[in-house]
């Protein structure tokens, strides 16, 4: 692949970014979507963690930017050329078959709110995590406002080194505004962020990789469970309702259940559990309260059986939550939101 035709594809892969981020953008809040952008300015213009971002230069680029998404609003995705083929931006392994033997990696699939996501990096490697097939990309040439550190994708994991290093920047950042001491304040004290800024993110990164397979190996069990193709029909009808949010954090809980609670509990090492804990979502915590008194019982005593205890609870629980939901939308189709939110918040553990 010749220097320009690297450089067209890169085009091509961050033009289907844009146009992903012209339809979703707005699906955020003004305050997440703002805080979204800052650290979209600085990906796009290689400025350092920690560099500080002028208030005018970043004001025009991101006026700039909405510009350019109304003008894609309706635009379709664009196929990506690569030598004599032409792929469909979704056929990751097609894609990567080609790409490889270049050096590059690339990601396409669908994220919370049907998002999609595309992402043009490095070819770091390829390593096995148990029965999964983990391609690893290391800096990112092309990528859309939210990027998401893996993705299950068929049969194997994508894993962006570079953005799982930027989203523990970015929790970083945003804690320190009023340092409390919590969960993620006790994980990012494991790590000397104050004298080393770039080391301690490279430190954790290496140590939260193996969370984050963890949990994409658990997703992929619990595809197995659940069945891929009904989860997603029923996500699909639930879009941009509480309820979608509410299904995300049912099946994040019966994965990590599955794979990443036992395996850090049994491992026993501090960072990772507090960064886990830390890292959960509003919901996830409103659904599992039971979860936050075993991380409690454990930091307390230094005991893990609470966490493993609660795992092994959860596998059922939540997979059996679960195929309920699935019932209620067979039953209900379109109009099954009420009735799964209902459902799910009668049975919190």
């Amino acid at each position: 692949m010749t220097p320009e035709n690297r450089r067209a594809l890169t085009r091509l892969v961050q033009h289907n970014c844009h146009i992903s981020d012209a339809r979703h953008g707005g699906d955020y809040s003004l305050c997440v979507y703002l805080l979204k952008m800052r650290e979209y300015y600085r990906w796009e213009q290689g400025l350092p963690y920690g560099a500080s971002l002028g208030k005018d230069q970043v004001g025009h680029w991101l006026a700039s930017r909405e510009q350019l998404w109304e003008t894609l609003e309706d635009a379709e995705f664009a196929p990506l050329p690569i030598g004599d083929e032409v792929f469909d931006p979704f056929d990751t392994e097609g894609i990567n078959q080609r790409l490889a033997p270049h050096g590059l990696a690339y990601g396409g699939g669908l994220g919370h709110g049907a998002k999609p996501h595309f992402v043009l990096g490095d070819l770091e490697g390829t390593r096995r995590h148990g029965d999964y097939q983990v391609l690893i990309i290391a800096r990112e040439h092309a990528r859309d406002l939210t990027a998401p550190p893996a993705m299950t994708l068929g049969s194997g994991i994508t894993l962006r080194r570079e953005s799982l290093r930027r989203l523990l920047w970015e929790k970083l950042d945003t804690w320190r505004w009023s340092r409390p001491d919590n969960a993620l304040g006790r994980a990012f004290a494991c790590y000397p962020f104050e004298q080393d800024l770039e080391g301690a993110l490279e430190a954790m990164t290496d140590r939260e990789v193996q969370a984050v397979l963890l949990h994409e190996e658990g997703e992929f069990r619990a595809g197995q469970l659940l069945g891929d193709e009904a989860w997603g029909r029923l996500l699909l009808d639930l879009v941009q309702t509480p309820a979608e949010i509410m299904a995300r954090a049912v099946r994040d809980h019966l994965a990590d259940c599955l794979c990443t609670l036992p395996a850090l509990a049994r491992q026993a090492e501090a960072p990772p559990l507090h960064f886990y804990l830390g890292n959960l979502t509003a919901m996830r915590k409103e659904l599992f309260p039971g979860l936050v008194r075993a991380y409690d019982d454990w930091f307390r005593s230094g005991d893990p059986g609470a966490i493993l205890d609660l795992a092994e609870r959860g596998v059922h629980h939540w997979e059996q939550l679960a195929r309920e939901m699935l019932a209620l939308h067979v039953h209900h189709a379109e109009a099954a939101a009420v009735p799964i939110r209902q459902l799910v918040m009668a049975n919190r553990l």
